[in-house]
């Protein structure tokens, strides 16, 4: 909205042509997205608190836990309406990446807010069943890879239907170009083609496995939100340096036209987040619930699609995966034994395993900073990438 603005007084004053440049109105949207965070938090805490909209904390759980019992949840839609209001303030609203980024973000954030809506308002220790939760992260998965499996390939600002239209006249054996195909990180030249159906299940399955990925984190105060952050801002460089011909060019990545515009929506994030973190982190005044972590893991799943860099997201974003793992062999080492056996056994004293190492002896400090410590590297490694082919 802002940049319209901009170029219309660049015509009249050339300093506002500065605002045309994509990195300056990333920082301003990063500013935005933390003024905003930051100013309106106390009301939002204010505000669950008076409605009652508090975290209850299961009993089986770390038994340190026990204090947090009544702290406001949903704190996620903070974060969302941060970031929302930041990237339609700076960025191009003709960018159709822009929008499929925000639609999932929000769409995931809605499937949260009824799940948190259910277990804290209506007193439904279930929530939102499962069964109904996936059908509707599915769904909207779905819908994404179907999109960004032909917008990723189109040339800039051309038309979907018709590529669409072509691939189904072709009987479904139309090949997508060279850019939507599976970069191999650390190897100048070593991709594969994914053809439209392969892109699709690629798509859904990071999409929704990184949105359950950052749920399954969000487990102590700071825990998932920072990681997302900075997971977030290197997806932004990423962004950056495949939406421009130029350094695509020179540092051997694929050409996305229109990616590039993603940065500003990845510094929104960033400054969301880490206005968010000012209230969450330890002791927390306010959890972000399912609202917030459904809807970051799918911006982050999101952009790695459209920058191709879906193995480095599973590099930078480790915690997220080795915290799914661990729910995952947890889950079925117990459900094994049980049948084998008639008892159900561990292999971690409890999942997901930053409960295991509380419960080994861990501060809840210690543990969300360690995993700091190792996001922060991992997303060295994922940036290393960019040269180091």
């Amino acid at each position: 909205m802002l940049l319209e603005l901009t170029q219309w007084l660049a015509q009249k004053w050339s300093f506002f042509s500065v605002f045309n440049y994509i990195t300056m109105r990333a920082l301003l949207a990063c500013a935005t997205a933390l003024v905003i965070g930051l100013a309106a938090g106390p009301w939002v805490i204010r505000r669950l608190t008076a409605l009652k909209i508090a975290q209850a904390v299961r009993s089986y759980g770390p038994q340190t836990h026990l204090t947090k019992n009544g702290t406001p949840t949903m704190g996620g839609a903070l974060i969302l309406i941060s970031i929302g209001v930041a990237t339609l303030l700076w960025a191009d609203w003709s960018n159709r990446f822009v929008w499929v980024v925000l639609l999932v973000t929000f769409g995931f954030g809605w499937i949260g807010w009824v799940d948190d809506y259910r277990k804290v308002v209506r007193r439904d220790p279930e929530g939102m069943r499962s069964r109904e939760k996936f059908f509707w992260q599915a769904l909207i998965g779905l819908v994404a890879a179907g999109y960004l499996a032909f917008a990723v390939g189109a040339p800039d600002n051309a038309e979907l239907w018709p590529l669409f239209k072509s691939w189904v006249g072709s009987g479904f054996t139309m090949q997508l170009p060279e850019r939507a195909d599976l970069i191999v990180p650390f190897f100048k030249s070593v991709s594969y083609p994914l053809g439209v159906f392969g892109f699709m299940i690629l798509t859904w399955l990071v999409i929704v496995g990184t949105s359950n990925a950052v749920n399954l984190t969000d487990g102590l105060d700071g825990l998932a939100i920072m990681p997302t952050v900075m997971v977030g801002s290197a997806l932004g460089i990423f962004a950056y340096v495949v939406g421009r011909a130029d350094y695509s060019k020179y540092l051997l990545f694929p050409y996305i036209p229109g990616a590039s515009e993603l940065m500003v929506l990845c510094a929104a994030l960033a400054g969301a987040g880490l206005a968010f973190l000012w209230f969450n982190a330890y002791p927390a005044q306010v959890f972000m619930g399912d609202v917030g972590a459904l809807a970051l893991g799918g911006a982050l799943g999101t952009m790695a699609v459209i920058v191709r860099q879906e193995i480095v997201l599973f590099i930078m974003g480790g915690v997220f995966v080795v915290e799914t793992l661990s729910v995952m062999i947890q889950v079925a080492y117990y459900k094994y034994t049980k049948k084998r056996y008639g008892e159900g056994r561990r292999i971690l004293r409890m999942a997901p395993l930053h409960h295991h190492f509380e419960v080994g002896g861990w501060k809840e400090t210690q543990v969300v900073v360690r995993f700091w410590i190792i996001t922060m590297m991992l997303v060295m490694i994922g940036l290393s990438t960019l040269k180091l082919r």
